[in-house]
């Protein structure tokens, strides 16, 4: 049980190496070298885990995703209204993303830049489901204004990124009036 243990901690010291990194440093900037020190671990070991630099990163961001998206969607109910539902997931991203800063900025990153495989990049957005889904129920419903998935998600989910990178830079410090504000500008674009 000890050596299954060891075996976890390497890997989760390998995914935790490549997130900081990838953000500090860039994708290509990132060789698999400095990954392995960082996680205080030989370069051979990496590959017991992943097969390359490309598969470290997708699987990363596989991982972080699915981490992200169980808590964003943890406590919606499909019976909930479409605002409602919204409310809820909105902020429960939002949550996400400032108590765990450097995976969101990780996402953010894979989610602008083509350093993720579009395999890796589909899966990633099957995990989004249930909001894709919630905003289609809401154009059906003719809550929402009949707008693409990906300008409903350019409009209420990526701002959110913006603000955790300017906090982090020391451009500004976000409260939670600052939170309910960027919330009704998120429903504000959306709603019919």
């Amino acid at each position: 049980m000890a050596k299954l243990q060891k075996s976890i901690d390497k890997r989760n010291a390998l995914v935790k190496a490549t997130i900081e990194l990838v953000n500090n440093n860039g994708f290509h900037a990132t060789p698999m070298s400095k990954i392995a020190k960082m996680a205080n671990v030989s370069p051979a070991t990496i590959y017991l885990y992943f097969e390359n630099k490309q598969d470290l990163v997708n699987k990363t961001y596989i991982e972080v995703k699915e981490k992200f998206t169980d808590y964003a969607f943890k406590t919606y109910k499909e019976e909930m209204s479409v605002e409602e539902g919204f409310k809820i997931i909105w902020n429960r991203i939002a949550d996400f993303k400032f108590k765990n800063c450097e995976e969101a900025m990780f996402l953010a990153q894979c989610d602008n830049t083509p350093m993720i495989d579009e395999p890796s990049r589909e899966e990633g957005i099957k995990h989004f489901q249930t909001l894709l889904d919630l905003w289609e129920r809401g154009r059906k419903e003719g809550v929402l204004n009949q707008l693409s998935d990906y300008l409903m998600y350019a409009y209420t989910i990526i701002p959110l990124s913006f603000l955790i990178i300017s906090q982090k830079r020391g451009a500004i410090t976000l409260n939670q009036k600052h939170i309910q504000e960027a919330y009704l500008a998120a429903w504000n674009s959306i709603k019919a």
